[in-house]
């Protein structure tokens, strides 16, 4: 019987990461997408309003700012992007809003890797899928709040001290899960290539159509040669993802037989009502998932 240690876990730790004073929020902080933005409001508190340009369920890939989204990095006292290539659409929107702020990209210093696409070399910017990766996210963010709001900087050293704390526990949780499954029969098939940096720390092989951003389209013969891989390899099972059009990879699963794994959360969180609405929870509902996929 699978456990759902990590659920509730990841459950526990948001509640408890959640606590937050009854004062108002002090400064006006905008992260690029929903991933980020939770995040930094785990650090930030009750000290910060936390604006998400990309919404929850939305793509980072594809994303069209709006006025509004100008208006509030125009407002903002810190502006939190991922980089890595993530955010192709930030200097059109900073040109637009007249912001001349530099933004806080805490993936900076991150050790990153590489994909061949198109006969090009492309780094994956999907870093989040790694909670390793967020730690290094966390102090970046702790030392920009810290720096722009220096009265409260010891509150958002505890912050992220606990909130770091969870993010080790949750880690060790799902190395300890996936342990239980042969590497080997670690492999699922999913819509592109976003759980890149999963894949490198907890040791599971995703296929995908599509490379590391949406925007790409496959090409026939590259279909016809993922479906062969995917019967080579005996990859059994496939899951959507929660911001991406899942007809591409639901033909691939027709054509191979691999039957669905439900749905994953790559690169958005849920809204407050779906499984996924805070990164701990993310990463704990995908691995769940995942393993309810693989476990015979």
């Amino acid at each position: 019987m699978l456990s759902t240690g990590l659920l509730y876990s990841a459950l526990a730790l948001t509640s408890q990461s959640t606590l937050a004073a009854t004062s108002a929020p002090e400064i006006k902080v905008v992260a690029s997408f929903s991933i980020l933005a939770d995040v930094v409001r785990q650090v930030g508190g009750s000290h910060v309003q936390v604006t998400s340009l990309v919404p929850a369920n939305g793509d980072p890939h594809e994303f069209e700012p709006s006025p509004a989204d100008a208006k509030a990095l125009k407002e903002a006292r810190v502006t939190f992007l991922s980089g890595e290539g993530l955010e192709n659409w930030f200097s059109r929107l900073a040109k637009a809003s007249g912001s001349n702020q530099q933004p806080v990209v805490v993936s900076d210093g991150l050790t990153t890797h590489t994909f061949e696409e198109d006969g090009k070399q492309v780094t994956d910017p999907h870093v989040w899928n790694s909670i390793p990766n967020v730690l290094h996210w966390v102090s970046h963010i702790e030392q920009a709040l810290a720096k722009a709001d220096p009265a409260d900087a010891a509150d958002y050293k505890a912050n992220a001290e606990r909130y770091s704390a969870q993010l080790k526990t949750l880690d060790g949780q799902i190395r300890a899960e996936l342990g239980t499954i042969p590497v080997d029969k670690r492999k699922v098939l999913t819509s592109h290539d976003a759980f890149g940096y999963y894949s490198l720390e907890y040791g599971v092989s995703f296929l995908s159509p599509l490379g590391l951003s949406t925007e790409t389209e496959a090409s026939a013969s590259e279909v016809a040669q993922l479906i062969e891989q995917i019967r080579q390899d005996g990859i059994k099972v496939y899951f959507f993802e929660n911001s991406n059009d899942p007809r591409l990879i639901r033909q691939i699963a027709d054509a191979t037989g691999a039957q669905p794994g439900g749905e994953l959360y790559p690169e958005s969180l849920s809204d407050a009502a779906g499984p996924a609405p805070s990164y701990l929870k993310m990463m704990s509902y995908n691995t769940e998932q995942i393993l309810k996929a693989l476990k015979p």
